[in-house]
């Protein structure tokens, strides 16, 4: 995708069609969680240091999700955002989603389910990204468009980072983005519950993920 090719239009994009395509990838991804099972066995050095990892990118996840808020919460779409993480990235909140599923991957032990989660984030957020850019280029003309030639779109730039000396935010649009990411951090006992109920017997297991 290139955004030499946006079009500029006036309505915003539908939030809710993102959460639509973000739940079936959940429900997709709790159903490899119950059908399938880690080639590294549990508790091997290798498992536990996919485990490690991936919780380490959760974390990454939560912790990104949280700053980049302080920025844009309550100003999505209403103002142009650029500086913080917004300096380094167009989109570093799906940024850090995305690092996020990948972690979720390594968590339940799996390089594929890693890769997996990922791509998928990527692709869901890859579109969203593009409608959103469409109504920002309509709604601030010029200087989106002298933005979105300076800031990657996806993958931060440290080197761009630029901040301001006071900063406004949104509490309400904080505390749903930690409730967010609770979500993310109790992936990790829902994994190891079924990593439990798996060794017990109770739960089949169809394929072996690696």
């Amino acid at each position: 995708m290139s955004y030499a090719s946006l079009k500029p239009v006036s309505k915003a994009f539908v939030q809710r069609k993102r959460l639509i395509f973000i739940r079936v990838a959940a429900a997709l991804a709790v159903l490899l969680l119950f059908l399938t099972k880690p080639a590294l066995a549990e508790g091997s050095n290798g498992h536990e240091m996919l485990e490690f990892l991936g919780f380490c990118l959760v974390l990454a996840c939560v912790a990104g999700r949280l700053w980049s808020i302080l920025y844009v919460g309550g100003k999505k779409n209403e103002e142009l955002v650029s500086t913080g993480p917004f300096s380094m990235s167009q989109n570093p909140l799906y940024f850090f989603s995305t690092v996020g599923a990948v972690g979720i991957g390594l968590l339940y032990g799996s390089l594929v389910a890693a890769a997996a989660l990922g791509l998928a984030s990527f692709l869901i957020f890859r579109v969203t990204a593009r409608k959103e850019a469409e109504y920002l280029l309509g709604k601030f003309g010029p200087a989106y468009t002298a933005y979105i030639k300076a800031t990657p779109r996806f993958w931060p730039n440290p080197l761009l980072y630029r901040d301001n000396d006071e900063l406004q935010f949104s509490t309400r649009a904080l505390r749903r983005t930690f409730f967010d990411g609770l979500y993310f951090l109790a992936i990790f006992p829902i994994i190891e519950l079924v990593e439990y109920f798996r060794e017990s017997g109770l739960l089949p297991t169809f394929f072996t993920l690696y």
